[in-house]
Order: structure tokens, then sequence, then C-alpha cells
């Protein structure tokens, strides 16, 4: 994918499944995937494609999340990620910069492996509320705070949206978690947005109402996807969420009212 002259390229890593209903639904509606069973499977699993993007911009090489990791525990499986980047030509020794939407465990899978830090030329960023949250809060999670310290001497959190690389900025976007991070890529006139887990599936894009169970705060995350979501509405403006199927691009457009999303090839 091509923004100008900057190129954004996926970098599968594995997949997530998960029981649809029990995930991702509209509140109060019991059948509510009824009129989206298309993006099931026959069990009513929701496939969630995991891995990442590399932007290429300028001299710089950056990396948005990083996978699962080599978790294999029967929902989740990973472990393809550095293949993907150097089927593309990139070693990890090249990688620049390592920014993160968030810092669930299947985005920072590939950050650092048995304590070592996997990308050892690179600087690592993310919104410092999600560093409180994640690794320095008192009831942080022990696995995260193991897999995510060793970056500290490689760190830069920001607290402000910025401009972190040619072409490539922050949008914090709260509610997912709570230095959720939107990535904007521009190039003149033309501009992607790398949404992380503001949305899960298509389906959110379509439906106004939905809400996610991996959402720390359900109401601001409803907030900030449909503010997004409207926003792009019939724009050029390319998007992509962190599990979208073979983590590809589309636009949101808009019929008799009705969001959408739409798929380009």
């Amino acid at each position: 994918m091509k923004i100008g002259a900057i190129e954004i390229v996926p970098l599968l890593d594995g997949v997530g499944r998960e029981k649809a209903d029990e995930v991702l639904t509209r509140p109060g509606v019991p059948d509510a995937w009824a009129c989206h069973s298309e993006h099931l499977d026959e069990h009513g699993s929701l496939h969630l494609d995991l891995g990442g993007f590399l932007v290429a911009t300028g001299h710089r090489l950056v990396l948005v999340d990083t996978g699962v990791g080599t978790i294999n525990n029967g929902k989740y499986s990973g472990g393809a990620f550095l293949d993907s980047l150097r089927a593309v030509g990139v070693g990890p020794e090249q990688v620049t910069d390592v920014v993160f939407t968030h810092l669930h465990f299947d985005h920072v899978g590939w950050a650092t492996k048995k304590g070592q830090v996997v990308f050892p030329n690179a600087t690592y960023r993310v919104h410092t509320a999600d560093w409180a949250h994640f690794v320095e809060s008192a009831d942080a999670d022990p696995g995260a705070v193991r897999k995510l310290s060793p970056l500290e001497s490689r760190l830069e959190t920001f607290d402000a949206d910025r401009a972190i690389a040619p072409g490539l900025s922050t949008r914090h976007t709260p509610g997912h978690t709570p230095g959720s991070t939107v990535y904007v890529v521009s190039d003149g006139d033309e501009r992607a947005l790398l949404l992380g887990d503001v949305v899960h599936s298509v389906v959110e894009l379509h439906e106004r109402d939905w809400e996610a169970v991996f959402d720390v705060d359900p109401v601001a995350a409803s907030a900030v996807r449909n503010a997004l979501a409207d926003e792009v509405a019939d724009s050029t403006d390319l998007v992509v969420g962190a599990h979208f199927p073979g983590l590809r691009f589309g636009r949101v457009i808009t019929t008799f009212g009705n969001r959408r999303f739409q798929q380009i090839v």
C-alpha cells in the first residue's frame, strides 16, 4: 500500500479465534451477529488476524505493533512475524522505530523474546497512559511487566499528539485502553489511518452501538470509534484495523445513511 511516497506493508504473525457473541456484540441483543454471519466460521467464531505494519518513510523503517509472538494457546497463535518482515527484505536490526497502538499481549509479542529486545537498533514508543497502566501501576499484570520492562532503556513515551517520523503522526484515542493510539500516515492529500483496536472487526464500522468486551471504557471506545468512522466516511481516506482479514485496507462508505467498510483489492 502506497500513501504518496510512503509504503505500508502488512506483516502477518498468526491468528486469534474468539466466540463472537462473547466478545463483540450489541448490548441486549443476543442474536446481533445474525445479520453479519458471513464474518464468522461455522462454529460462530470470529477470526482475528494478528500482526502489525511496516511503514517505510524517508530513511526510517517503522513497525506499528509487533504481533502476538510465539504464543500458541489454542485461541491465539503466532510465530510468523519475523519471517513476514524478512520476506519484504527487512531484518530486525534494520528497524529504526517500533510504535505501539496499545500494549495488549497480541500487539507486543515480538517486542522482546526471553527478556531480550528483538529490534536492537529501534526506539520504542507508546502513549504514557498505556505504559503507566500496563507496566507501572500497582496492579499491572506481571506477565506484561516481564514482557515490556526490557524496553525501558530504549523507550520514549508521549502524552500529546505528535509527528514521530516523516508523514507518520499519533492520535490519542482512549477507550480500548487508556493510551490507545491511532497512527495517521499522510503524504500530500493522501491519508491512511492505522486504527489498532479502536475497531476489532469491520462490523464495528457498520454498527454504531456495538461493544467489545476488551474495551476498558466501552463508552469512550464507542465514542472515538464512531467519531473516526464518521470523519473518514465517503472520503478518500483509507483505514485498517489491527485484526481485519489479511490486514487489508479499505474505505468507509455510506449507503442510505448506513456506514459500511469496503475493502480495496
